[in-house]
């Protein structure tokens, strides 16, 4: 009798706590959130869509309509809901990580992941996009310039950070980001 050969695919690791992906617009926070959401077999939530959804609202028509102070109210309350004892992957804005009290939800519960890209990479992802509220400015350029320069440092806080790689495909990205979660066996192992 011959043997089969055992065919099925590698069990996902375990994922024992909430991930945060942090950085930017245009980082890729989004994109990567659900890949691994997939590639890990857990929920995936995005804190600006959730916004959206709750206001019936764009992003962009909200800062319009109540501004920003409104909207930065609104998606701590989102990131505090979200941000469960659960395992899950959470996306957020490029400004949620900037207040305090979103960074201790994020440090208390999960751990947060920068998706650090470089400036030349975040303009090409969104210059031609009309969703950024922030860089609907006479220089959109300048002002992303801007905001990665004041930002960098706060999402330096981050427990870890991957550089995104400028030609880097979603998958290579994915892989890079479990690669670095296997680092930490407290929030990500592989399976027995």
């Amino acid at each position: 009798m011959a043997s089969e050969k055992n065919t099925a695919m590698p069990s996902a690791p375990i994922l024992h706590r909430p991930v945060v992906l942090v950085g930017m617009m245009g980082s890729g926070k989004t994109a990567i959130g659900r890949a691994l959401a997939a590639r890990l077999g857990v929920p995936f939530a995005d804190s600006d869509a959730e916004i959206e959804a709750a206001a019936a609202a764009t992003i962009a028509d909200i800062f319009a309509r109540d501004g920003e102070a409104f909207f930065r109210r609104r998606e701590s309350e989102v990131i505090a809901r979200l941000i469960t004892e659960r395992p899950t992957i959470l996306s957020t804005g490029g400004g949620a990580y900037l207040a305090e009290r979103n960074r201790q939800a994020i440090h208390d519960k999960g751990i947060a992941i920068w998706l650090n890209a470089p400036l030349s990479v975040l303009w090409d992802r969104v210059r031609h996009k009309d969703t950024r509220p922030l860089l609907r400015t006479a220089d959109p350029y300048g002002t992303l310039a801007a905001l990665f320069a004041a930002r960098t440092p706060i999402y330096a806080k981050a427990e870890l950070e991957l550089p995104v790689q400028p030609r880097a495909s979603i998958d290579d990205t994915t892989n890079a980001v479990i690669d670095l979660l296997r680092t930490r066996p407290d929030i990500l192992e592989d399976r027995p």
